[in-house]
């Protein structure tokens, strides 16, 4: 299943017919048996993921059958008959009704906008990134459940992330997230028992998230923060770094691209009804759905460094690469982060509300795999400690990313979750050779010109590589160049 693309090719830009003719099929064979479907079916969702195989700790072989499942949901092109659409509701992440249907459900802008999940995530395959026309237009979608204009004013626009490794950046944030809680309490706890303020600094991974003062009646002053939120939890997703987690991210996008409603979300949870967007479609995307999805995600490979070159290419990323860190590039893309353990729990423990955490939805749906059972996770380093190295080139905080001078990357009018608009999260490097274009809008084509736009925290290593000769610059390029994604 998971060589199914068209015509047994590369899904390079979406996906065609030829999946829409057969995926279905293999998606029923891989979930629950139903002798009634017919492969000419339009549902491209007819059975839903079996929730028995997501119980507990997963083998191998019942890892694999899910990843079957998983990439098929991730392939669905959805239809009215699975659910597609939200004509009463709003495409806003907190279930949100709408005062009366859209004159026309499909728009680039509030969306629907995509079919598939693959429609925009392909760059250079199947989890990929996407080119500037797959730009989503984010808003909040409380006041502006429609909007038909690509002003900023309106709305952000945003160009498609990758999703290769993305299952280690959210380990890392859980455990980085969890170290920061600790250092918090340990001084709370120190506080009260000297009875005088302390002060907490906020390193955890090398990463340095500013200070805590903690006083001795148990106030915490949270003033001298840096790239987190007051609850100190690292938010790896979205280029504000604004999302939890996978399964966070997998239900907004499941509601806003394709009006498919989660029903952990927009179910009688969280509504009290089945039919919130009441399209007369119920159960749309079930809990064990979700958990497939993520499931896909989580396990997707990491990128890597191309290795197989012409001599000349090898010795000038080798060039570039020292030259990458002598001007200070890695202060803010870490090369590598430190992860301790490769097991992944779905749900995960820190979501919102409004996303299943740990524990919750009785004794089913909490699943257990461990990233180790995969062939890739061989291929990942160590450090001393026995630790995996997660070669992310990135530290997953917040960064002022432009200033009033190189203002390119602070073209954002609305803020988002209160980052404010200048501010975002560090793109990890790897993969960035196989994931132009560049930037958070998608705007800019080159290398150069994503580097040239650096200001805020980055002004100081941007002005000095802008003052390198031709050779250096084109050196660092070919050292971002060995950073590809090869599924």
């Amino acid at each position: 299943m998971r060589t199914l693309n068209c015509n047994n090719q590369p899904l390079l830009s979406g996906f065609t017919l030829s999946f829409c003719l057969y995926g279905a099929v293999a998606f029923a064979q891989a979930s629950e048996p139903n002798n009634s479907i017919n492969p000419w079916d339009d549902a491209a969702l007819p059975v839903h993921t079996d929730a028995a195989l997501l119980e507990g700790e997963l083998d191998k072989t019942t890892l694999l059958k899910l990843l079957d499942q998983g990439e098929a949901l991730f392939n669905a092109a959805f239809t009215t008959q699975d659910g597609v659409g939200r004509p009463m509701a709003t495409q806003a992440i907190i279930p949100t009704k709408r005062k009366r249907a859209a004159r026309e459900e499909f728009s680039r802008t509030a969306g629907l906008d995509a079919s598939a999940c693959s429609s925009c995530h392909n760059q250079p395959a199947i989890g990929g990134a996407g080119d500037f026309v797959a730009n989503v237009f984010v808003s909040e979608g409380f006041q502006l459940a429609d909007f038909d204009t690509t002003d900023p004013q309106f709305s952000n626009e945003r160009n498609t992330n990758h999703l290769f490794g993305a299952g280690l950046v959210e380990l890392l944030a859980r455990e980085m997230s969890t170290e920061l809680a600790k250092l918090r309490q340990t001084g709370l706890a120190l506080a009260r028992s000297t009875g005088e303020t302390t002060t907490v600094d906020l390193v955890t991974k090398g990463v340095n998230f500013g200070k805590l003062d903690i006083h001795p009646d148990g106030v915490v002053s949270t003033k001298r923060l840096e790239g987190i939120d007051t609850d100190l939890i690292i938010k790896p997703f979205s280029q504000k770094g604004v999302i939890t987690s996978l399964r966070q991210f997998s239900v907004n996008a499941l509601n806003h691209h394709h009006g498919m409603q989660a029903n952990e979300r927009f179910g009688p949870r969280w509504t009290g009804t089945d039919d919130f967007d009441e399209d007369q479609v119920t159960n749309e995307i079930s809990d064990a759905d979700v958990s497939a999805l993520v499931l896909w995600q989580a396990t997707l490979q990491p990128p890597t460094v191309e290795t197989d070159l012409p001599a000349s290419w090898t010795a000038a990323a080798a060039r570039g690469s020292k030259k990458f860190d002598e001007i200070g590039c890695n202060a803010c893309h870490q090369r590598t982060l430190p992860l301790d353990s490769l097991v992944f729990a779905d749900p995960g423990p820190m979501d919102a509300a409004g996303t299943l955490r740990t524990g919750e939805n009785g004794a089913t749906n909490n699943t257990v795999y461990d990233l180790a059972l995969l062939d890739w996770a061989s291929r990942l380093e160590k450090d001393a400690q026995g630790r995996w190295l997660v070669p992310l080139f990135g530290d997953l905080k917040r960064h002022v990313i432009a200033d009033n001078k190189v203002d390119h990357l602070g073209n954002e009018l609305l803020s988002q979750r209160f980052v404010e608009r200048n501010v975002f999260m560090t793109s990890e490097l790897w993969g960035i050779g196989s994931t132009a274009p560049y930037g958070h809008r998608g705007d800019l084509t080159t290398l150069v010109d994503i580097i040239s736009a650096h200001g805020g925290d980055a002004r100081d290593s941007r002005d000095v590589y802008v003052k390198l000769n031709e050779t250096e610059k084109s050196d660092i390029t070919a050292f971002l160049k060995t950073l590809v994604i090869k599924p």
